[in-house]
């Protein structure tokens, strides 16, 4: 299927849909895809959470990944 027909085949099913819920989501992840900014949605948990990743990454407590894949292939001989 060509770009063009995805693109008929979607406004198609669009024009379609009443739900005006929908309708809405569908806007906000085409704002955000045609901004190339991604928009997420964190309740107080998750934000907490990232705000201590952060403070973690700050005092050096982290793993990088060339450390992990050293320790995975240490794990793997035993």
């Amino acid at each position: 299927m060509s770009t063009t027909q995805l693109k008929n085949l979607v406004i198609d099913k669009i024009y379609g849909i009443e739900d005006e819920e929908l309708l809405t989501a569908f806007k906000k992840i085409l704002d955000s895809s045609l901004s190339g900014e991604v928009a997420y949605s964190l309740n107080d948990e998750h934000r907490q959470a990232v705000c201590e990743s952060k403070r973690q990454i700050a005092i050096g407590n982290y793993v990088t990944n060339k450390d992990l894949e050293k320790a995975e292939d240490r794990w793997l001989k035993e």
